[in-house]
């Protein structure tokens, strides 16, 4: 089947139907790359490059467009390589690379469409059974009153694991962070503390310090240490992000400072950048996301790097419903996945555009079984969710600093 055109659609509408991740964010952008043939199926895949920098990605999506016109599916990872090669002066890392994985994306989907195959099973099949899934709950909603009833909603969902941010929000006082090591280890201690207490001690419990980027402070690796230490008595799943991407050093100075995992990596592109955090062991837990890392081949790729250290994965998954299910998929083919991330009490541009394919029993994901992704992008999603320039996250954060000249 001769791929005719490649083209991309952006789209805007509400963030998310959960109550708590709603106070922070209203609105999410999404960037969805179609690969068509001339009769045959549309093969689609999103980058996560659509939720922060929308109006930047058609331009990227055209450049490598003549690549693939007139070639088939039938060895996408050339076809990748070739597209990678091209853009080999500003492509390697970043955002060239964040755009390539949706274009990827819809490769993978298009071949499993033609072949009636799950993209998992052209990955090397799926490695598990079933995998445990967690609600990834954005910020720290305060006062904790407030934070027992997030768990309690995510539980109610059929989730039993949950991550929380680093500081605390509230719609009254805003957001807070600590930012000397004695204030930061108490307060995540009191915090992690009652959340224990609150959801029992079975349940998968994380932490998100986003110090890749955080609107307010980074922590040094001092403030990072004395955190992950105050944490071990409560058997955190992972410490996710607590420095920023700069420091692969101070990453694994910090996992041999404590017991507490240490997860990242999200904001990582392709096996290029990721071998550099790889190979100085900055992670316990490497957390690939197969809509930003460069592709699906990338990240089996990463998959591959860290279980060759003895390390697991974990997916990272906050794009839209393509992203989440290109993470789905990956995850089952990678045999080191410990956990997926999932959006809870999702919105329109996860439920319209998952075709099914998702389901999750007593808070385990099961292996998809649709072909391709499982997703669909139809006339009425396009027309409900008109693209709205501005909506990409910290686009506030960019009008903020442009006042401040």
């Amino acid at each position: 089947m001769i791929i005719t055109d490649v083209r991309t659609t952006l789209l805007t509408g509400p963030c998310t139907n959960d109550p708590f991740l709603r106070e922070a964010r209203k609105l999410r952008s999404a960037a969805f790359i179609e690969v068509l043939t001339a009769k045959g199926p549309i093969g689609i895949g999103e980058t996560y490059a659509g939720y922060f920098c929308p109006e930047a990605v058609p331009a990227i999506v055209e450049f490598f467009k003549p690549i693939l016109i007139g070639q088939t599916v039938d060895d996408i990872p050339e076809l990748w390589r070739r597209m990678y090669h091209c853009g080999n002066f500003w492509c390697r890392v970043g955002l060239g690379a964040i755009v390539l994985n949706g274009i990827e994306a819809a490769l993978w989907d298009l071949k499993g469409k033609l072949l009636d195959q799950p993209v998992h099973a052209l990955l090397g099949g799926a490695k598990h059974e079933r995998l445990p899934c967690y609600a990834t709950g954005g910020p720290s909603n305060y006062p904790k009153d407030r934070l027992a009833k997030k768990i309690d909603h995510y539980f109610s969902l059929g989730f039993r694991g949950v991550k929380v941010g680093a500081g605390s929000y509230s719609p009254q006082e805003g957001w807070y962070m600590p930012k000397e090591a004695n204030e930061a280890a108490d307060f995540e201690a009191d915090k992690v503390a009652f959340m224990r207490a609150h959801a029992g001690n079975e349940a998968l419990l994380m932490m998100d310090a986003h110090m890749g980027n955080n609107r307010t402070t980074t922590w040094t690796v001092e403030i990072a240490i004395a955190v992950a230490r105050a944490l071990e008595p409560y058997n955190l799943f992972f410490l996710e992000e607590p420095l920023h991407y700069t420091d692969p050093w101070g990453y694994a100075e910090l996992c041999r400072s404590t017991s507490t995992p240490i997860a990242g990596g999200e904001c990582l592109t392709a096996s290029y950048e990721w071998r550099v955090f790889a190979e100085q062991d900055s992670f316990d837990i490497g957390q690939p996301d197969a809509s930003f890392t460069g592709g699906l081949g990338e990240f089996m790729a990463v998959a591959k790097m860290m279980a060759a250290r003895d390390r697991k994965i974990a997916t990272h998954a906050w794009g839209a419903g393509g992203s989440l299910m290109q993470n789905v998929h990956a995850g089952f083919a990678a045999g080191n996945t410990c956990v997926l991330e999932i959006a809870p009490d999702y919105a329109g541009l996860h439920s319209e555009v998952i075709d099914g394919g998702l389901t999750i029993v007593d808070g385990y994901a099961l292996p998809p079984d649709r072909p391709g992704l499982g997703i669909v992008l139809t006339d009425e999603i396009r027309a409900r969710y008109p693209f709205k320039p501005g909506s990409g996250e910290f686009t506030a954060c960019r009008v903020k600093f442009s006042r401040t000249k």
